[in-house]
């Protein structure tokens, strides 16, 4: 961890220091807005292209009774759906990380703000530290987020689908290769769970990695043991 000096608290602090954090404040903010405008697209995008495959794939249903012709189409367009989930789940989790990190420089500039200005910190409700803690405080206003929330996350709504399309996409590549029933509903599952195992496990080692290079500069634990000893 990185002790860094206070900012100069004295009297006659130029004004030019706290426009410079002001305008950092609204470089992070646009640029925030923006990654999440990217998730929305993105996921719009996928939805999108899923929906028109749904659909593609019910009149071909409806022209060849679910016939070779069907088979045929769906392993050419459910490959492609595939491949844009896949694409889009990455990239989501790669924006929830840069989001992430805006949130740690948002945070890092309240807390220069708090330096400058302590009088300030009862009007504040979002966390003025960068580390794990803080930045749950600062998005969620608390510190844990519960598991109706990361379901609700644009990623894990993707990996779901992307899901369920590979074992869609398993089962008529074994009905495809003469397989009975059965044996196509198994595969199917099998490779619907194998998947979200993959794209979970994916998820997961991306934000372990960020945890263990993370290093804070403000942590909480450290205000609350220096308010401790005064």
């Amino acid at each position: 961890m990185t002790n860094d000096p206070p900012l100069d608290r004295s009297e006659g602090t130029p004004p030019l220091r706290v426009q410079i954090l002001a305008t950092e404040h609204w470089s992070l903010l646009a640029t925030r807005g923006m990654t999440w405008n990217e998730i929305f697209s993105r996921t719009g995008t996928f939805l999108t292209v899923l929906s028109a495959t749904v659909i593609a794939l019910s009149l071909v249903a409806q022209a060849t009774g679910f016939g070779t012709g069907f088979r045929a189409f769906a392993l050419l367009v459910l490959p492609v759906v595939l491949l844009v989930g896949l694409g889009t789940f990455i990239r989501l989790v790669e924006a929830d990380v840069e989001d992430a990190w805006l949130v740690v420089g948002m945070n890092r500039l309240r807390h220069a703000y708090l330096e400058l200005a302590p009088e300030l910190r009862p009007y504040f409700v979002t966390s003025q530290h960068d580390d794990e803690l803080g930045v749950l405080r600062t998005y969620s206003f608390r510190t844990d987020v519960g598991i109706s929330h990361l379901l609700c996350g644009s990623p894990v709504i993707v990996g779901i689908i992307d899901s369920v399309v590979a074992g869609v996409f398993a089962g008529i590549i074994c009905q495809a290769l003469g397989g009975a029933v059965g044996l196509q509903v198994a595969v199917g599952l099998l490779a619907m769970f194998a998947a979200a195992a993959m794209l979970a496990a994916m998820a997961y080692r991306r934000l372990g990695q960020l945890r263990r290079d993370y290093r804070p500069r403000f942590p909480e634990s450290d205000a609350d043991s220096v308010a401790a000893s005064t």
